[in-house]
């Protein structure tokens, strides 16, 4: 009898109540729930808003061990971590070996300090959406990482890079690194309808046994385009290529396919990887162009192609390239 009220007992007691989820307040000035960030993320649970206030933040982060947190800054102009101390990295989402699960990240700018500004490490479905990184983002041993609608730039080494990772890139702005994206290892990464422009070295490097996708980018005023070397495994469609020394640089030992690149570059629009680089005019498939874009303004940075462009309506593309047309100019009679 005993046993079976201690069963009974059991079962009508109580289920804990669900976790309701809130918005955690930050400012810097005491007016939120707390002036840390750092204090904030570790006090939030699964579905919870940390909220930054506008201020300039000389504080670093570390988001680990958390599922299902938002990180919402008031803006990229009005939100800044800046960092302090001697740590390498501003902002860093999972940690050794700890992981972070479904972290999304917006709102703010990211300075670097020690050379890089976000690290990425041992995570599962970090988004990075409407950030100004100024300097690197890192990420190793990452699934499902989304980086979307950022400007990131300013490193003295590479603007993306990425090892034994899986991510997607698209619609951001990546300038005046030495590399722009680097994927290395066994990464998988997908670009579409990014901006990478005026890097010292590759807009693009694809090394190792990675696997890359490139769709409808702009490369434009680097050293070079993408180059595919190691055992990587690419495919390149869509993209306008130009203003660049060379366009594609291929690696004997590497596969990489092309169609409907527009091509516009200074010394060689396709080599074979030397030392000494070779041209390798064929390389070109037919469907790729050799064609100047007619961007609107392309001493400015303006990427756009101008209405009597050759690059639109190629293929299945409306236009070649990340954005979208200028649209023409109607006259009234």
């Amino acid at each position: 009898m005993l046993v079976l009220l201690a069963i009974c007992g059991s079962a009508w007691a109580e289920a804990p109540a669900a976790h309701v989820p809130r918005t955690i307040t930050v400012s810097l000035d005491g007016s939120g729930d707390f002036v840390s960030i750092q204090e904030a993320v570790d006090s939030a649970k699964k579905g919870d808003t940390v909220f930054v206030k506008p201020g300039a933040y000389p504080q670093n982060l570390t988001i680990h061990s958390k599922e299902g947190i938002k990180l919402v800054g008031a803006g990229v102009e009005q939100v800044t971590l800046l960092g302090r101390g001697d740590l390498v990295g501003v902002l860093h989402v999972g940690k050794w070996p700890y992981g972070a699960t479904d972290i999304d990240i917006t709102g703010m700018t990211v300075n670097e300090r020690g050379g890089h500004a976000v690290g990425i490490f041992n995570g599962k479905g970090i988004t990075l959406r409407g950030l100004h990184v100024k300097g690197m983002v890192f990420g190793q041993q990452v699934r499902d990482v989304r980086i979307e609608d950022c400007v990131i730039g300013g490193s003295e080494t590479t603007g993306v890079q990425f090892a034994d990772s899986q991510a997607v890139l698209i619609g951001n702005v990546i300038h005046d690194n030495d590399y722009g994206v680097n994927a290395a290892g066994k990464s998988e990464i997908r670009l579409e309808r990014n901006v990478i422009t005026r890097n010292l070295f590759e807009a693009v490097l694809v090394g190792d046994h990675a696997k890359a996708k490139l769709i409808s980018n702009t490369l434009v005023k680097n050293g070079s385009g993408a180059s595919f070397l190691g055992s990587s495994r690419s495919e390149a469609s869509g993209n306008i290529v130009g203003f660049n020394g060379i366009g594609f640089r291929v690696a004997a030992t590497s596969q990489a396919t092309f169609s409907f690149n527009a091509m516009f570059n200074r010394e060689s629009n396709y080599v074979v990887a030397g030392p000494p680089h070779v041209p390798a005019q064929e390389l070109k498939p037919e469907s790729d162009l050799v064609a100047d874009p007619r961007f609107v303004d392309a001493e400015h940075d303006d990427f756009r192609l101008r209405p009597d462009s050759v690059l639109l309506n190629k293929g299945a593309f409306g236009y070649l390239g990340a954005l979208p047309p200028l649209k023409p100019v109607s006259v009234n009679p």
